[in-house]
């Protein structure tokens, strides 16, 4: 079996999350589909000028190697530009989007180089160069957010035994760039129903809220919204409040839901299901057969 996601655009705000219907899901934009045993997950979007742009990780099992890709849409949400935004030597995923005055910032997911790097937009959406080292560790979906003068960051570590569906870390600056201080208690929060990043933190009628994946029965199955507490140098406290699942939002999509992200005024979210076609096999060779080629010398 393997996992196949799909984004979706809802045009209204985050906060609607937390109401009892939810957000309207006969709203959804649909990014366009993949082709087999592709997909698009982990995603990140803003408006800049007439523009909503979406950041995701796209994924093909032939490579298993993630790689940023943008998809750009008008206000009437029609598909106007889509492309590569940033390909590294290794696997990336979770764009997160930082805005700071002009300038647009990336913080994607790239724990197999061992360290967290920030990337400034030299060319909005299409170019990007690496601007600054905020972690010398393989941190996991990275989540940046501004509270009480201070820069925060919640973020997981890969590690043994799914470390990074069972540990929640935080570190604060007083700059984007750094340099970053772990926080006191790490980790600050502990298992696997709460503890992994899935998007963006946001303000509800004057208090923080955080999704994290619900890790409990499988990666990424649902999302809970922690409603944040205590947000110090010295303490964190947080309580789930809400449960997301994937269920009525994109038929046959209903094994998991691992991002709910802010576009300002607009939600993302992914959605899941399995692949059980017997060609999953084939293309399992395919990629065994050219990482064989590539090492062998020529």
């Amino acid at each position: 079996m393997v996992d196949i996601w799909q984004v979706g655009i809802v045009p209204e705000s985050i906060g609607n999350a937390l109401a009892p219907h939810g957000l309207d899901k006969s709203r959804v934009v649909w990014l366009p589909p993949q082709g087999s045993f592709r997909f698009v997950a982990d995603p990140f979007g803003l408006f800049h000028g007439d523009r909503f742009t979406v950041m995701v990780e796209a994924y093909d099992y032939r490579v298993k190697r993630g790689e940023i890709h943008y998809y750009s849409y008008d206000r009437d949400w029609t598909l106007l530009e889509r492309g590569a935004a940033l390909k590294e030597r290794f696997h990336l995923s979770y764009p997160f989007l930082i805005r700071q005055g002009e300038d647009i910032f990336m913080l994607p997911e790239a724990y197999q180089s061992g360290r967290l790097t920030l990337y400034k937009a030299t060319e909005f959406p299409k170019a990007w160069q690496p601007v600054a080292v905020l972690l010398d560790e393989p941190a996991v979906d990275a989540t940046i957010l501004r509270h009480q003068q201070r820069w925060w960051m919640l973020y997981a570590l890969h590690g043994p035994d799914g470390q990074d569906t069972r540990e929640l870390h935080a570190a604060f600056a007083d700059s984007l760039t750094g340099p970053w201080r772990k926080h006191p208690q790490n980790p600050v929060r502990t298992g696997r129903a709460s503890s992994r990043p899935a998007g963006s933190a946001f303000e509800h009628e004057g208090q923080l809220h955080f999704p994290t994946q619900d890790c409990e029965a499988g990666y990424g199955t649902a999302i809970n919204l922690l409603r944040i507490e205590r947000l110090t140098p010295e303490e964190f406290s947080a309580g789930i409040v809400k449960r997301l699942s994937p269920e009525e939002w994109l038929d046959g999509f209903d094994t998991g839901l691992h991002t709910l992200s802010d576009g300002g005024g607009v939600t993302l979210i992914d959605v899941r299901r399995v692949e059980r076609s017997p060609t999953r096999h084939l293309i399992k060779l395919q990629y065994w057969l050219r990482r064989r080629l590539a090492a062998t010398p020529s």
